[in-house]
């Protein structure tokens, strides 16, 4: 920590309890549990209207958004099963966007709050929140609210890698109301497409947003009138005392004491040195701390993660183990305290760049695991490739000179782990809900050809269990494209675990189309002339326990199935060449 740049610590604890609740109606189990899924099945409702509407392959086909409900004192009811890097956000969305309007006393029913300002919502300004109270007979009892990514907003570029501050980063809506009693508020919605370089696709992702959350509030009130407040808040609050339960008794079984893990950014987006930072993790009986205090300060470059990201990523990181694979409310948060420090790189403040937020946060998963590794190894898997390896491009059609625009992440390898192999081609943890576009989509709405879309054979790492496979895409314009390349971890290998050999690293190339290929990794607005191709390989996952011990049997399936070549196989397991059974 810098002596110059010392600042207050800010604790953050997941879960926020509230005294009394209801008339003492105790519901039964049954009844909790059916209106836990009756929340469940709200959210969801609001999910399918956002992807029927919307008018973007970001959000329709790659799920980039999170939908979530809300009770009165903002804590989280339920979520729909999208982009979990979103999900912890939204309650900071939400808290945020009502203080920005003027507070609770002024919301009525029918307002939409719009809120999008990096510091307090988490993302850069392209992920936009709409905030929407819900009222049942005049008194507030909760809030549906959607984030999700819209092409463009009037940033310097429609996807950056290069910003220096938060004015270059886009358009922002401080808990605006887009929506007042009920009735569009034109003039903000004039500014905001005025803003747009894609006008027409973010008009209609806005307009879904707003559909959607209407169905969240109209689907929680018929929930409340079908059981009544008093059984309606007792089951909520038993589901979010289960919640806290399931965690705090996954962290009592673990060993307290303080473990720290290490991670690096290749750069920040501006500069070419790499960005080492490292976490601490104490447990402390059923209770569990993610400290982020010394991490460094904010850097120049746009990869600084606002706090309500950081404490997104630790929440994500921590309920995918200790959650017993429920759907999330805000009790699974309780256990979880995350420490920060104001000025930090996982904690900026203005006028620090934040568009790149979402890759150290990615980093911050890997990096808990590898502190949770040192307390039981067995617990976590390896490193995957550990990146989204995402690509925006974007044009004017030749034919029609209209403006359009594109986004997809792309897949990667993960981590082996105790029980197995890692998994192929999956989005990283931080987006394990969302999905990459189809390649047909690209090709029916964007000029270019794929060339190739395959798994990446030999690219995840050798171990008692295989690391899991990335993918090698490769994409030629038909017409002049733009595009910013959004790679990270091209400098740091996929780590194994427990004698387990690292994957390979990701890497991004632009090729001519006599052949000659340049690297490339974070570069924004890049042109692409016609006939030239843009290649990504994405990184494999590390694969875990000592390579010897991996059997004979499964060398010879790993063969056949092409996900290792002969080479590979005679370099990292001789027991297949010399008949040994490797168990």
């Amino acid at each position: 920590m810098s002596a110059t740049r010392e600042r207050e610590l800010v604790t953050t604890r997941g879960g926020r309890r509230r005294d009394g609740g209801g008339d003492g109606h105790d519901p039964d189990p049954v009844t909790t549990q059916v209106i836990r899924n009756g929340l469940n099945s709200a959210a969801e409702q609001m999910k399918r209207a956002l992807i029927r509407t919307s008018f973007s392959p970001v959000i329709y086909e790659v799920l980039d958004f999170a939908v979530a409900l809300y009770d009165r004192d903002m804590r989280m009811l339920a979520q729909a099963p999208s982009l979990p890097l979103f999900m912890g956000t939204l309650s900071f969305c939400v808290e945020g966007a009502v203080q920005e309007a003027g507070g609770v006393e002024t919301l009525r029913e029918g307002d939409i709050l719009l809120h999008n300002v990096p510091y307090s919502h988490g993302s850069h300004p392209q992920d936009a929140a709409t905030v929407m109270p819900a009222f049942h007979e005049g008194e507030l009892i909760g809030y549906a609210a959607i984030k999700a990514h819209w092409l463009d907003l009037g940033a310097k570029d429609p996807y950056c890698t290069d910003t220096v501050d938060v004015f270059q980063e886009g358009l922002k809506f401080p808990g605006v109301r887009l929506y007042r009693e009920g009735r569009r508020n034109e003039d903000i919605y004039r500014l905001l497409l005025a803003n747009c370089r894609v006008p027409d696709a973010v008009a209609g992702d806005v307009n879904a947003q707003v559909i959607a959350v209407r169905q969240g509030v109209d689907a929680l009130l018929r929930l409340l009138e079908r059981y009544g407040r008093p059984a309606f808040e007792e089951a909520v609050e038993r589901m979010y005392d289960h919640g806290e339960r399931t965690v705090r008794g996954f962290f009592r079984a673990l060993p307290n004491g303080t473990y720290v893990g290490r991670g690096c950014m290749d750069n920040d987006g501006v500069g070419d040195e790499q960005v080492p930072f490292e976490v601490e993790v104490r447990i402390d009986d059923d209770e569990v701390v993610i400290d982020f205090s010394r991490v460094p300060d904010a850097r120049p470059g746009p990869i600084n993660c606002p706090m309500p990201s950081t404490v997104s990523a630790s929440r994500t990181a921590i309920t995918m183990l200790a959650g017993g694979g429920e759907a999330p409310c805000e009790g699974h948060f309780r256990p979880i305290a995350v420490i920060t420090r104001p000025g930090s790189m996982f904690h900026p403040e203005s006028p620090s760049p934040c568009y790149l937020y979402g890759w150290p946060a990615f980093q911050s998963i890997e990096v808990i695991y590898e502190a949770l590794a040192d307390a039981v190894p067995q617990l976590v898997p390896a490193w995957s490739g550990g990146d989204l390896c995402g690509l925006t491009w974007w044009g004017r059609r030749e034919a029609t000179g209209e403006a359009w625009a594109d986004s997809s992440p792309n897949p990667i390898g993960m981590g082996a782990h105790a029980g197995g192999d890692g998994a192929h081609a999956l989005l990283h943890i931080a987006e394990s809900a969302t999905r990459f576009s189809p390649i047909e989509v690209w090709e029916e709405r964007d000029p270019l050809v794929v060339e190739r879309y395959q798994l990446a054979q030999d690219s995840g790492g050798a171990g008692r269990h295989q690391g899991g496979l990335g993918v090698d895409l490769a994409w030629t314009a038909l017409e002049p494209i733009e595009i910013t390349t959004q790679l990270e971890r091209t400098e740091s290998l996929p780590l194994g675990r427990e004698g387990g050999m690292p994957g390979r690293p990701n890497r991004g190339f632009l090729r001519s189309p006599d052949g000659e290929r340049r690297p490339v990794a974070k570069a924004t607005r890049m042109a692409i002339p016609v006939g030239w191709t843009i290649e990504v390989g994405s990184g494999g996952g590390g694969g875990f326990g000592d390579p010897a011990q991996r059997p004979r049997e499964q060398i010879v399936e790993d063969l056949a199935d092409g996900v290792v070549s002969e080479e590979y196989a005679a370099r990292h397991y001789p027991q297949w060449q010399d008949g040994a059974d490797g168990s």
